[in-house]
């Protein structure tokens, strides 16, 4: 059965919404029949969702306060570790084709116990959402004095029409998009450095506040980096659209994999430099608060490279396609991660749309309360959980799966062949971000608190590894096969395209995605979900 066939099926009651190219396989596997995209437009659409602004503020903030040298050593080490942990969960996305989510599930944390870092995640994406809002409210005020209030609004409103089709839409918006985006933002900081070459050094002798190298200023300003590190659970919403990697693709699947995965956080470091010297660029002309913002920034250099009519429209238009183009995916990724958790824990889908709508309300309640005044603290304090809960994921996977053998290699998601809570994952990441929290309060003296990032980063690591070795990788499959004597994947590792009917809804999905019913027939992952009474779920299996 096609797509198309399947959309003209009428829907069980109480099953929700069926129409899987509208939800985008929301708590599913994406199956070969609906990634038809190429790498290259796959990798591309992904690489659109780091148009994001806050960058260039989050690298002035450091900039100005820590000075230039310790902002730029903050912001290497901070993509150093960004980019070894999310290139596991990168390449699980792409290869496997489902979610952050749904890898989580199977890499340490059990079929309820993901419901956790579901919450942080979605709590990403409506924080960046609040953040991107915030600056693109500051673009219209600065343009066109539009009211901050109003501001918020119109930058909630604009986003939900092109969020609502899934990848379809937002795999041509990031695509049409990329090349202007680009244009605006690279080709006048490349003139404004032809123009004042001296503008460079200034940059790299600024000393900020603090004055000279200091490990704590490194570390403060990597700790801020690094609560960009849940960036890549939106990449992988994504990659997981990948086509199948066979010999003909497989040197643009592998390059596409890793720019648009682990790969997005050099561009991320690019943008936070730079922010750094716009920031100290036009720092006397328009004082410290407002270096800071995008709008003004490139208002200033916009102003030394072309006509004064031509400066407040092209910014207008550069931050306004920015924040479109993050906010997108910020809408996109919240609203999967909101409908996974609210699924387990309640077993009724509701529709990811309808979680599209609570992620933007939240982000503008926090835009309304001006958030972006304190966004430094807000990021220094997140990124303790967002780093607690990536590095888990991704040490479950490189060290767990591929070292010990003690995590299973291929990815689990499906409800009945997990446990409800793995230990590994819960208790490495509890302990991880717990403690990461506690040195970033000052419970262990002022002298640590710069290195809570490290600190989450050191315990995660070494949690997981130990908690997979004290239960012997017991807690990780309820069931060691689902019922089914296909396998999921085929000769060349792919998953498999075999169409199964659900005895449930009626609808036809791919093996990966559906198991054998205790009742005798098969079930596809969003009816086990939903199955109230449990009479489809197979009993455990040593």
């Amino acid at each position: 059965m096609t797509i198309e066939e399947s959309e003209t099926r009428a829907a069980p009651a109480g099953l929700g919404a069926t129409k899987e190219t509208l939800e985008d396989y929301t708590l599913r596997f994406a199956p070969r029949t609906y990634r038809r995209w190429t790498p290259a437009v796959v990798g591309a659409s992904a690489l659109g969702g780091i148009a994001y602004m806050a960058d260039f503020s989050i690298g002035a903030g450091i900039g100005l306060t820590h000075g230039t040298g310790n902002a730029l050593l903050a912001i290497a080490l901070a993509a150093v570790i960004i980019f070894v942990t999310g290139f596991p969960l990168a390449y699980y996305a792409a290869r496997y084709n489902i979610d952050l989510d749904l890898i989580t599930r199977g890499s340490g944390f059990g079929y309820y116990g993901s419901v956790l870092t579901s919450v942080i995640f979605a709590s990403f994406t409506f924080i960046f959402f609040a953040l991107e809002g915030s600056i693109m409210a500051q673009g219209l005020k600065y343009a066109i004095s539009l009211p901050l209030w109003l501001g918020y609004l119109v930058s909630t409103l604009v986003i939900i029409p092109l969020v609502v089709y899934g990848m379809k839409v937002l795999a041509k918006l990031q695509s049409w998009t990329n090349p202007l985006w680009l244009l605006l933002m690279v080709a006048p900081l490349v003139f404004l450095v032809v123009k004042d070459p001296g503008s460079v050094q200034r940059w790299l002798s600024y000393e900020g506040e603090g004055g000279g190298l200091s490990t704590a200023a490194i570390m403060l300003g990597a700790g801020v980096c690094l609560s960009l590190m849940g960036q890549i659970g939106e990449q992988v919403d994504y990659l997981r659209f990948m086509p199948p990697r066979t010999a003909e693709n497989r040197r643009a699947w592998w390059t596409s994999m890793v720019l648009a995965g682990p790969g997005w956080v050099f561009f991320g470091a690019i943008k936070q430099a730079i922010g750094v010297f716009m920031a100290v660029y036009i720092l006397d002309a328009v004082g410290k608060a407002a270096a800071v913002e995008p709008i003004e920034q490139f208002t200033g250099v916009f102003t030394e490279v072309m006509p004064p009519w031509l400066v407040v429209p092209l910014a207008l238009v550069l931050v306004v396609l920015s924040q479109v183009k993050i906010n997108v995916t910020n809408a996109y990724s919240g609203s999967l991660a909101w409908t996974n958790s609210f699924t387990r824990i309640t077993k009724r889908y509701p529709g990811r749309l309808v979680f599209v709508l609570v992620n933007l309300a939240i982000a503008l309640i926090l835009m309304e309360a001006d958030m972006f005044s304190f966004l430094n603290g807000i990021l220094s304090f997140y990124s303790n959980c967002a780093i607690a809960w990536v590095v888990t994921v991704a040490t479950d996977i490189a060290i767990n799966k591929f070292v010990l053998g003690l995590s299973p290699k291929q990815p689990e998601f499906r409800r009945g062949m997990l446990f409800a809570v793995n230990p590994v994952g819960v208790v490495a990441f509890l302990g991880s971000s717990l403690l990461s929290i506690s040195v970033y309060f000052g419970l262990f003296g002022a002298g640590l608190r710069p290195y809570s990032p490290l600190v989450a980063v050191v315990v995660a690591v070494v949690l997981t590894p130990l908690m997979a070795v004290l239960t012997r990788g017991r807690f990780y499959l309820r069931r060691t096969d689902d019922g089914l004597t296909e396998p999921i994947l085929d000769e060349e590792g792919n998953p498999s395209g075999t169409p199964y009917d659900c005895e449930v809804c009626g609808e036809a999905y791919e093996r990966p995605d559906v198991a054998a019913s205790a009742t005798g027939g098969t079930i596809c992952s969003l009816c086990l979900s939903t199955d109230r009474e449990g009479r489809h779920i197979l009993p455990a299996r040593p």
